[in-house]
């Protein structure tokens, strides 16, 4: 027995003097399939964002954006749920102020509505009236506009969620954007892709140093893409237990430990807010949602309430004549085509409301703040979602890639 031990020691001291070079090649190799398994996941993650091959098997769609309406339900849940609701939203925004914002672009605007229905529905009368008249005709449609702005806004402020779907907006513009919805992951856990990229070349290496210790006593054809694939395998599954376990904070030997995602809680707090809130939910984009969103048709309907009641006002005690005059039933059309021409003005006009909407919501400050107190648990969610979407194909094929740069390389060098 001891005899067959030095004899075998011997052997393998021989074969490493003999070849050493090639033997503390191993774990640099080892080290770079590691690293090469690693990148080419993450970027598996992402790439390409749409279908390259022959569908729907033959070929590869990056995860993230073949899974791209549950990823981006899984974003817009964390911010609906625990984050921000779109009812303190619009709470923050003044009804009055608004109106004083778009004030003075909503007088030109009313000023051309005004104009252009009274020349189709009463061609003749508007023609005839003096210049004075018109014009003063038109200041006093302008002197109520502001009013039925802001009177809008109260009452959508007061039921926006009937009107406004925060996460049917959010969707719709990840789904639009997949570059987008990839930055919302890849900004996440910019610091955790790395890592995971960094850390083949370790693990790598550590393995790589076991499977040069084996391969010296045992040379057996199996044993260099068996180990390339476990390399594969394994430094995958280590990083990705690194990301996110322990959850809490553990001390082992005198150092405090937590996956490393979570210990960043306050930096991707940061950089989590701040995309959202420059990208996603924008007053720009809010007021596109509510204008053209699946439920504007009521928006509309709440518009033409104010809109009929402030005409019915301003015929006063002459309505009855107006309505002779060009008939009930083309009085009612002219009400409804000025809110129709209202409402098309809108988009442009609310554009002066952005600068005074983004601060009023303050959307960053509110994510930041409260996704720094977020339970472990509940931020794991925002990254992990997107490791664990089809994990076990990543890690299967950093395996299989291992497994022929292992054979190729290592045992083209090595084999005696």
């Amino acid at each position: 027995m001891l005899q067959s031990l030095h004899a075998a020691l011997l052997t393998a001291q021989a074969n490493f003097l003999a070849h050493w070079w090639l033997y503390l090649s191993m774990p640099l190799i080892a080290a770079v399939i590691g690293y090469v398994t690693k990148i080419v996941a993450v970027r598996m993650m992402f790439q390409p964002l749409e279908f390259v091959g022959i569908k729907p098997y033959l070929g590869w769609q990056g995860v993230i954006p073949r899974k791209a309406e549950k990823m981006a339900s899984v974003a817009v849940d964390v911010i609906t749920s625990r984050l921000i609701t779109v009812e303190e939203i619009f709470a923050r925004l003044d009804p009055q102020q608004i109106a004083a914002e778009i004030e003075k672009p909503m007088l030109g605007a009313v000023e051309q509505i005004t104009r252009e229905v009274l020349s189709q529905y009463q061609p003749g009368l508007w023609e005839l009236l003096p210049n004075f008249a018109r014009e003063r005709l038109i200041k006093r449609v302008q002197a109520e506009a502001p009013q039925v702005v802001a009177q809008v806004m109260a009452e959508l402020r007061s039921n926006i969620g009937q009107v406004f779907d925060l996460k049917h907006m959010v969707i719709t513009a990840l789904l639009r954007d997949k570059q987008l919805l990839n930055r919302v992951f890849s900004e996440v856990g910019r610091k955790e892709f790395r890592f995971f990229g960094h850390s083949g070349l370790v693990f790598g290496f550590i393995i790589g140093l076991v499977q040069m210790l084996v391969w010296l006593f045992y040379q057996s054809p199996w044993i260099l893409p068996a180990f390339g694939l476990f390399i594969g395998f394994a430094s995958d599954w280590l990083a990705l237990q690194m990301l996110f376990h322990p959850k809490q904070p553990k001390k082992i030997l005198g150092l405090t430990y937590q996956g490393l995602f979570l210990r960043r809680q306050q930096e991707v707090s940061r950089d989590y807010a701040r995309l959202v809130a420059d990208q996603i939910i924008t007053p720009a984009n809010i007021w596109e949602a509510v204008l053209e969103g699946p439920a504007s048709d009521r928006l509309f309907a709440l518009v033409q309430k104010h809109v009929e009641k402030t005409v019915d006002e301003q015929a006063g005690f002459a309505r009855p004549l107006v309505a002779f005059a060009i008939g009930s039933r083309q009085y009612q059309q002219m009400k409804q085509t000025v809110t129709e021409k209202l409402v098309q003005t809108l988009p442009r006009t609310l554009r002066h409301v952005d600068g005074y909407a983004e601060g009023a919501m303050d959307i960053r400050n509110t994510l930041q703040a409260r996704m720094q107190k977020l339970s472990p648990e509940e931020f794991e969610g925002m990254l992990r979602p997107a490791f664990k979407e089809d994990e076990w194909s990543l890690i299967v094929v950093g395996a299989l890639l291992g497994f022929p740069v292992a054979d190729g390389i290592i045992k083209h060098g090595l084999e005696p």
